[in-house]
């Protein structure tokens, strides 16, 4: 399934085959009869008396070849609750065979700003699927007319809903992709590739990262036989050179665990441990493909955690790119070993106003926050604010989590400088952003968001069907947007 959608300034015509019309909330739609013929207007009256008006959106059959879709609109609604409507809308229409709507811009009541725009941002979010590897494919086509003078998105929203799309479009097809295709070096070659968004790329490969000292990151990837990297996406859209915003991500295209196995149940959802890198990989071609005027650098890790006679074991220590040293007492904590070096790394060399990283961490944030809310942990209170404020306007939820000292203690090795587990047990998720919290060394802004309930859905959610997410590409742009542009 594919959708189009094209603009008209023509009036829409009483006879046209299927409409979609927007009222109030009380469903009154005696502003609606210029767009409907008299019998119309009766038979939906009547229908209207006896149907249940809690629901937002109403599909009338007029007959074997028109449908008209009524959809209630309240004055004031949030942007999300907009795009939610939207998704909504294409839950109505995403069946049978190749479908063909005019949409009546002119028709939308109420004091929602934008509203056209986002209602079909949540239409074509929730119209994603990623069935790259069916055989069969699936041909159908939505055609959505946006008719009407009133109420459509100016060319600078489009430009902007459109790169917000196409990067978590991107991001989602990401994660989506099987380990088998998506190792390490068909990941950098793909990053290389967004250099035509107008994205500067740096590829550090395994020669370059063992002279540059990464051996946290080069320790998770030693059991494969792909290569592992470290991947910077530059964007300066800023017209003088002002410190750049940071985004960090896990990559682990696949993560068997190592010696540290994971049991063989869900092993196969393990190709969605890089989804924080993808989400950091969306945002930075989002922000190219609508020139945001600022600067900003992701940086993502990525390796394959695999089992082999060179592997990684427990109970090594390697030397990360900070200096500290790490006793792996779990090979399967890999991810925070990735963003150990890459973190350093990434504060040193671009000295950033702020560092955001993202991960499918832990287990333990599954337990402590479901599949409603990301982990947030943070040393500092403003970004945090901004952070979650941010994640309201889009319904990507983040709920904040403790970092204190004392809880340093439980990650001190007795071996090195810091263990990449809790032995005790408890504060899975803490602990491992308390590791993470060591290596950023000159108190840089930091916030470290462990989606690992958040990057894929076994049932879907509003604005995405079942399968990956791309949470956090549309957080980010908004937190960027809302107070750094």
């Amino acid at each position: 399934m594919s959708v189009k959608i094209t603009y008209s300034k023509q009036a829409i015509s009483k006879f046209s085959i299927n409409l979609v019309l927007f009222c109030n909330d009380k469903f009154n739609i005696s502003s609606l009869k210029k767009y409907l013929t008299i019998s119309e207007h009766s038979y939906i009256s009547d229908l209207l008396k006896s149907n249940d008006l809690k629901k937002n959106l109403l599909v009338f059959e007029v007959n074997s070849k028109k449908r008209i879709i009524i959809i209630s609109v309240k004055n004031d609604l949030k942007s999300s609750d907009i795009e939610n409507l939207g998704a909504e809308f294409y839950g109505k229409v995403n069946y049978g065979k190749n479908s063909e709507y005019i949409l009546n811009s002119d028709s939308v009541v109420g004091k929602n700003e934008n509203f056209i725009g986002h209602f079909l941002h949540g239409f074509k979010l929730k119209s994603y699927e990623f069935k790259k590897y069916k055989t069969k494919k699936d041909t159908r086509v939505i055609t959505l007319n946006i008719s009407g003078s009133k109420n459509k998105p100016s060319s600078q929203n489009q430009l902007k809903f459109k790169a917000l799309e196409e990067g978590t479009f991107y991001a989602r097809d990401l994660v989506s992709e099987p380990g088998n295709v998506l190792h390490p070096d068909e990941y950098a070659k793909r990053l290389n590739s967004l250099r035509k968004d107008g994205l500067k790329i740096n590829i550090y490969d395994q020669k370059k990262l063992k002279k540059l000292g990464m051996n946290a990151l080069l320790g998770v990837g030693m059991g494969s036989i792909r290569g592992s990297y470290l991947v910077t996406m530059e964007w300066n859209g800023a017209k003088n050179k002002s410190r750049p915003l940071a985004f960090v991500g896990k990559g682990v295209t696949f993560d068997t665990g190592g010696y540290s196995l994971k049991p063989a149940r869900f092993m196969e959802d393990m190709t969605y441990d890089m989804a924080g890198s993808a989400a950091v990989v969306g945002l930075m071609k989002s922000l190219a493909l609508r020139k945001a005027k600022i600067n900003a650098v992701g940086v993502v890790g990525l390796v394959e955690n695999m089992v082999s006679g060179v592997a990684q074991r427990p109970g090594d220590i390697v030397k990360s790119y900070s200096g500290k040293t790490i006793e792996v007492l779990n090979t399967d904590a890999e991810g925070r070993l990735v963003l150990a070096d890459a973190l350093s790394f990434t504060e040193k060399k671009y000295k950033p106003k702020f560092i955001i990283d993202l991960a499918t961490l832990t287990g333990a944030i599954i337990v402590s926050l479901g599949s409603e809310y990301a982990g947030l942990f943070s040393n500092d209170d403003k970004l945090s604010k901004q952070i979650i404020k941010a994640g309201e306007k889009v319904e990507e939820k983040l709920w904040r989590m403790p970092l204190h000292k004392n809880y340093d203690k439980l990650m001190n090795s007795k071996n090195a400088d810091v263990q990449n587990i809790n032995y005790v047990g408890g504060a899975g998720s803490t602990t491992a952003a308390q590791f993470l919290q060591r290596f950023i060394l000159n108190k840089t802004p930091w916030a470290h968001l462990d989606i690992a309930g958040m990057a894929f859905s076994k049932y879907g959610g509003a604005l995405n069907s079942r399968g990956a997410t791309g949470f956090g590409v549309r957080l980010l742009n908004q937190l960027i947007e809302e107070n750094y542009e």
